[in-house]
């Protein structure tokens, strides 16, 4: 969920606060009580909301200028942490101290919310039967506790397509439109083995990789595992050493590495950012946040456009959620201004301005929706694109509160191959597997 004109989101970069976070909700869950608002936003008294976001959720001060036109009692404050990283430090720090300084709505990630369904109590039950359908129903299952509490609004989703740099294929000899791009890859059909044998064909003619990163490349193929690490009959974590379905993948993202097609940077890294304007890769998963940063990094350089494809079927990478924190002194008028963010009108508005991709199915259907295109990727109907790759998900895969540990274990084993080049493939394997096993 990005758009060309702020700071790259770490949705898939490493979340240094994995292992402590689990702690600090630990803490929290006998730490902080309930909110003391009596009163919706059509209260009398006036009152301030501060709506707590990252990077840049579509919010504009325009957008909120109407919400406060239409509430003139209440005062919209926004604040935006500079990362994901930073915004979850934040929350979770706060929520173990009794939730105090916390935003009246905090935006979190969707790879959050493994931990924070722990303890519900700890946010307003945002459970409205006006709003039943308003979204996918997979997006509203990934915020729904076991006891049945909805902790989150939904507001984008990221259904993965293949954006790649057309002049970069011409050089090489492959396809440049995109239907035939999509074709190259495998059609509705597509598999990552043809992914990458598309991808051995483009590095024979050019000295460009294939890819970007490793670690993106295994995030997007885990996402389509119903349950990568953990059984969700009880939520106990998988023995990593025994785990086929990841060692697989692991095995096929290694192999491409030792065929020279990924180009071993680590995403949101500067030379990362530095390879969209190197011409350091052909291709990238692509979900529809994505067109932002690479609209950002690649200043000056055309070429690039959208494929309607991904190997292996739907994905879905990233998407995030407003909550409501029990501790805040307005949590009706709170949860009534998610309400309203969260709306399809609000949320198409945020598409258009930020390529924040709507999870609420009306905003999906609409004609703002379903027409727009992105002039820098060579007009791409980008709206049609991103609606076909939502309806290829079939569904949430399961992520539990050892996900974020266990996947970034897997993740540093692919950088000490890829980028670091510090282990060989089984060796640093071996080391996953063992600091897994550790994790307990």
């Amino acid at each position: 969920m990005l758009s060309s004109t702020r700071p790259t989101r770490r949705v898939a970069a490493r979340t240094l606060q994995a292992t402590a976070g689990a702690a600090v909700f630990a803490l929290a869950l006998t730490a902080c009580g309930g909110g003391s608002d009596e009163g919706s936003a059509e209260e009398d008294g006036p009152i301030t909301l501060k709506v707590a976001t990252f990077n840049d959720f579509g919010y504009t001060d325009e957008m909120l200028a109407e919400y406060t036109k239409e509430h003139p009692n209440v005062t919209v404050e926004h604040v935006k942490a500079a990362t994901t990283d930073d915004a979850r430090s934040n929350m979770t720090t706060k929520l173990a101290a009794g939730g105090e300084g916390l935003a009246d709505i905090e935006a979190i990630e969707v790879d959050w919310l493994p931990e924070l369904s722990q303890y519900p109590d700890l946010f307003t039950d945002l459970a409205d039967p006006e709003l039943d359908g308003r979204w996918v129903d997979w997006k509203v299952q990934q915020a729904t506790t076991a006891d049945g509490k909805i902790i989150g609004y939904g507001t984008d989703i990221g259904p993965e397509a293949i954006c790649y740099r057309a002049d970069l294929f011409e050089e090489a000899g492959l396809p440049t439109d995109r239907e035939e791009v999509a074709e190259l890859l495998g059609g509705e059909d597509s598999t990552w083995e043809d992914y990458f044998a598309a991808g051995r064909d483009f590095v024979k003619e050019s000295d460009a990789a294939w890819y970007d990163s490793s670690a993106g490349t295994f995030q997007g193929m885990i996402n389509q595992l119903p349950a990568a690490f953990e059984d969700p009959e009880t939520g106990e974590a998988k023995d990593l050493g025994d785990n086929a379905d990841v060692k697989a993948i692991y095995d096929e993202i290694v192999g491409s590495v030792d065929d020279d097609l990924s180009a071993g940077l680590e995403q949101w890294g500067d030379d990362w950012v530095a390879g969209f304007q190197n011409d350091a890769f052909a291709t990238m998963l692509c979900p529809a946040w994505m067109t932002g940063p690479i609209e950002q990094n690649s200043g000056g350089i055309e070429g690039w456009d959208v494929a309607d494809v991904f190997p292996g079927g739907g994905g879905n990478w990233g998407g995030s959620f407003l909550t409501v924190p029990a501790s805040g002194a307005h949590t009706e008028a709170a949860k009534e201004l998610a309400a309203w963010l969260t709306a399809p009108e609000q949320q198409t508005k945020a598409f258009e301005t930020s390529g924040t991709f709507p999870s609420q199915i009306e905003a999906q259907e609409s004609e703002a929706v379903q027409g727009f295109t992105n002039e820098f990727f060579n007009d791409a109907p980008v709206g049609q694109i991103f609606s076909t790759r939502a309806q290829a998900i079939e569904g949430a895969p399961y992520k539990g509160a050892h996900y974020f540990a266990i996947r970034d274990e897997v993740t540093n084993a692919l950088n000490r191959v890829d980028i670091t080049k510090s282990q060989d493939a089984e060796e640093s394997w071996n080391e996953a597997v063992e600091k897994a096993a550790a994790l307990g």
